[in-house]
C-alpha cells in the first residue's frame, strides 16, 4: 500500500488549496481514504474521510462547509479542497487508508487507519 500526498503550501487567511493522495497497492473500492492534520505541538487529529462502499464524505465539524473531499476513481486520487482557510489549520496533512469494505462510514479516529502517508505542509499566514 502506498499513499502519495501533495498540494501543501503557504497561503493567505481565505485563500484556498487542494490536496491530493494518490493511491496503489490496493483493491481502490475496498479501502476509505481520510485526511489527517497535525499542527505544531498539537496531536494528530481527523479532518474528514470518504467511505469504501461509496464514497460517503465525514467531516470534522471544525471544516464543515469549508473543506470537501472526493474520490476521482480512475485517478484513484482522493482530494481534499480547503476553502475559506484559516490561520488554525496550519500543520502537516497527511492521508490514510484501511479496508474498510464492511463499513457504510468512514471514521476519523487514528486507531481507523493502518496505513498513512508522508505528509504535505499547509501554512496558512498572512
Amino acid at each position: 500500500v502506498q499513499l502519495q500526498a501533495s498540494g501543501g503550501g503557504l497561503v493567505q487567511p481565505g485563500g484556498s488549496l487542494r490536496l491530493s493522495c494518490a493511491a496503489s497497492g490496493f483493491t481502490w473500492n475496498h479501502y476509505a481514504i481520510a485526511w489527517f492534520r497535525q499542527g505544531p505541538g498539537d496531536k494528530r487529529e481527523g479532518v474528514s474521510c470518504t467511505s469504501a462502499r461509496d464514497g460517503t464524505p465525514n467531516y470534522a465539524d471544525f471544516v464543515k462547509g469549508r473543506f470537501t473531499i472526493f474520490r476521482d476513481n480512475t485517478k484513484k486520487t482522493v482530494f481534499l479542497q480547503m476553502n475559506n482557510l484559516k490561520p488554525e489549520d496550519t500543520g502537516k496533512y497527511y492521508c490514510a487508508t484501511a479496508d474498510s469494505r464492511s463499513d457504510s462510514r468512514c471514521g476519523l479516529g487514528n486507531w481507523d487507519y493502518d496505513y498513512w502517508g508522508q505528509g504535505t505542509q499547509v501554512t496558512v499566514s498572512s
